[in-house]
């Protein structure tokens, strides 16, 4: 298959880019500048951060088999993950980040290296239902719980909670902080969802045709995600500081 850009997915990385940036800056007049915005802490604000993460994390997915040198894409990305986590917590201990959601997706990037072997053998349609329905029972993990939102399946065992070994995997220990946390599951699931979408539509001619169609200034901002993404918070916080101090 020619290789070609799907200027359609850097559109839609964009726009979750413009969507996450902003939650950002709202984000920090709320939290770190105290402007009152009840509706931020319920589910109009939940949603709104959740939609920006599901997008970025399915969309990866979705793009994994599109690049090339996943190992070092995901090293880097990995990489960068840490350095927030460095930065926050010696610049902003109270908002660190730690298990954040470049973590997650650097991580992610490499494990693809040996899944892809397992799930190039399963089809598409029945990959993203295994892996959708992972996601559905293992949201809650983070909370002690299996299942989705006020859904409950059953208990996780609370022996699991502890160590930073097993916070990474997605079963926080006691004590544990972070402003920025996707461990790797539940998330890894839906990461794989991307992935078996990707191999369930791509061998359409038509949508390859769809994803070749350019989105004007979205597309461009989604090619430069990373950059955008790193710089994006100390910008904002910066602007604001000037603007309320």
């Amino acid at each position: 298959m020619k290789k070609v850009r799907y200027h359609l997915l850097d559109g839609i990385r964009g726009l979750a880019l413009l969507s996450m940036v902003s939650y950002h800056g709202m984000y920090d007049l709320v939290e770190l500048f105290h402007v009152p915005v009840d509706w931020f802490w319920k589910t109009p604000g939940y949603l709104w951060q959740q939609g920006s993460c599901w997008t970025f994390i399915i969309l990866s997915g979705f793009c994994w088999s599109l690049g090339k040198s996943p190992l070092r894409r995901g090293l880097t990305v990995f990489g960068w993950g840490v350095v927030i986590t460095i930065v926050t917590s010696l610049f902003l201990p109270s908002e660190r980040i730690l298990f954040g959601i470049l973590t997650l997706i650097g991580t992610a990037m490499v494990l693809m290296i040996p899944l892809s072997k397992i799930c190039d053998k399963i089809p598409g349609f029945i990959g993203i239902l295994l892996c959708a329905g992972l996601f559905f029972v293992t949201r809650n993990i983070n909370h002690h719980s299996f299942g989705f939102g006020s859904i409950v399946l059953g208990s996780v065992p609370v022996g699991l909670y502890r160590g930073i070994g097993m916070t990474f995997l997605g079963f926080p220990e006691p004590g544990f902080y972070s402003s920025d946390y996707f461990s790797l599951f539940p998330w890894l699931f839906l990461y794989l969802c991307g992935y078996f979408l990707y191999k369930m539509i791509i061998p359409y001619e038509t949508i390859r045709t769809w994803l070749q169609c350019p989105v004007g200034i979205f597309s461009i901002l989604g090619r430069y995600s990373l950059v955008i993404y790193l710089l994006h918070q100390p910008l904002l916080m910066g602007i604001l500081d000037v603007f309320f101090n």
